[in-house]
């Protein structure tokens, strides 16, 4: 789905405006990645969890040239599904 439909799909279903919408979940992710940042993680019942993981130094290949090359220690985000989307959509 893209932006426009899931707010059209809110909107119908919320009997809320489509710009009240598009605050609310401007809003969200807004929270979101601030309480990453902050404490590690963010939780969203039913759907899933942003999870801020280390990933440690290590040896890669450079695919064009096959040099090998140091990869530098750094924080990413991962998205964890939670168990039960899983079991909806499977």
């Amino acid at each position: 789905m893209t932006q426009s439909q899931i707010l059209d799909a809110l909107a119908s279903e919320t009997g809320l405006s489509k710009k009240q919408i598009k605050t609310v979940m401007e809003a969200l992710t807004d929270l979101a990645l601030k309480e990453v940042k902050k404490s590690g993680e963010f939780a969203l019942k039913g759907i899933g969890k942003l999870v801020k993981v280390h990933r440690k130094a290590r040896m890669g290949r450079n695919p064009a040239t096959g040099e090998t090359i140091k990869i530098k220690a750094k924080t990413v985000v991962k998205f964890r599904v939670a168990k039960a989307a899983k079991d909806a959509v499977l």
